[in-house]
């Protein structure tokens, strides 16, 4: 369909699409299954200025909004997910400064996100919160000029890849959620560790590893906002990043759908191609409305973040749990057109059916989603009465 994109969002698009099908396919196998970060993809995309696509242009970004970072994140998981997800995950880092960091702040540390020359990342998971953010057990205790940082991290993309950490902890536990702070922490401060990195069923380009905090004493100037307002900055930066989730999932069937139908072209069976036969079609049909259902959606909830309302967390929601459980559908479906080819290593639609679970379960797993969702519909519904 056509989406009656800008010029500017026509050309993004294909940068990225260009850069999928150039640097990221003919490396996403060897990534795979070497479990390797992607360096040099991540610097071929800084070198195209698409490190800096949400950045504010008086940081040295782009300064585009929720859509074009839709359409950036969709051509990119055409070429592999897990090398999207290195990339986006930067961009989660980035959001909490972007939104509620101080003028220095985003002067120090934005414009070497938007150049490529620092990566990011956001820790909020530990090992008893990660549906329930609010059980969180990090904390931050007030030292003078300082803050002093206790905890474990768990399940952190770009962990110890990344230059900039944004930890969010506990500055006063009676308060619960509301005692949660958000804090910039450097790779190199004393008392930064990090745990083994995971081995993982999918997005294995991805770095995931434990951020460990001991005694880290970091300057007071580091709190982003103010103390306590970091249960806010993590939900808002979430639902920026939803969108991003459901966009990833959209390049992942979409090339999921390619492949199985290109397959069933070639594939013979019975004298004919099995593309000839009616319940591969009907496969195939099925695979192609969901992908461009979940474009529709997707698109949409991002053009209307880009209006500034005052919530989206239900659209960001409904964006998310629709795109990634139809990514997850779609690669199996693709696996299946495929047959024994498609279980198959040297074929992509294995390596994308084991990278597609991960999208229904990371920045909120899907019955969190439907929770807020369901939440939301209860307020809206009351109100009517």
């Amino acid at each position: 369909m056509d989406y009656l994109l800008t010029e500017e969002q026509q050309m993004l698009q294909d940068l990225a699409r260009r850069i999928a099908y150039e640097k990221i396919k003919p490396a996403r196998a060897r990534l795979d299954e070497a479990e390797e970060f992607p360096w040099e993809i991540l610097k071929d995309l800084a070198q195209a200025d698409l490190a800096g696509t949400i950045i504010p242009e008086q940081y040295g970004g782009l300064g585009m909004g929720a859509f074009e970072n839709v359409l950036l994140l969709e051509a990119l998981s055409e070429g592999c997910v897990g090398v999207a997800v290195s990339f986006a995950a930067s961009f989660l880092g980035a959001y909490p400064i972007m939104l509620y960091g101080s003028e220095e702040q985003k002067q120090t540390y934005l414009p070497g996100i938007a150049q490529g020359n620092t990566l990011a990342a956001f820790a909020l998971t530990e090992a008893q919160a990660g549906s329930d953010a609010s059980a969180i057990a990090t904390t931050a205790a007030k030292d003078g000029d300082a803050y002093v940082l206790n905890g474990t991290k768990q399940w952190i993309t770009n962990a110890g890849v990344a230059d900039v950490n944004v930890i969010i902890a506990l500055t006063d536990k009676a308060k619960g959620p509301r005692g949660a702070s958000a804090f910039i922490v450097h790779k190199d401060d004393p008392g930064v560790s990090f745990g083994k990195k995971e081995r993982k069923m999918g997005i294995r380009a991805s770095v995931t590893r434990e951020i460990i905090l001991e005694e880290v004493r970091i300057p007071k100037d580091r709190l982003i906002g103010r103390e306590g307002q970091g249960f806010i900055i993590t939900m808002k930066t979430l639902d920026l990043a939803r969108p991003g989730a459901g966009a990833m999932a959209i390049g992942l069937a979409q090339s999921a759908l390619d492949e199985a139908a290109s397959f069933a072209k070639e594939r013979h069976q019975f004298g004919q191609p099995i593309f000839a036969i009616q319940a591969v079609q009907h496969m195939l049909a099925d695979m192609a409305v969901r992908v461009e259902a979940s474009r529709a959606l997707v698109y949409a909830v991002a053009r209307y973040i880009d209006t500034d309302p005052k919530d989206f967390s239900k659209e960001a929601a409904m964006s998310k749990v629709f795109a990634t459980d139809m990514a997850m559908q779609v690669a199996i479906d693709a696996v299946q057109v495929m047959g024994g080819h498609g279980y198959m290593r040297d074929y992509p639609v294995e390596k994308m059916m084991r990278d597609a679970k991960i999208l229904q379960i990371f920045e909120g797993t899907n019955q969190i989603m439907r929770n807020i969702i369901g939440l939301a519909l209860s307020k809206e519904y009351t109100k009517k009465k």
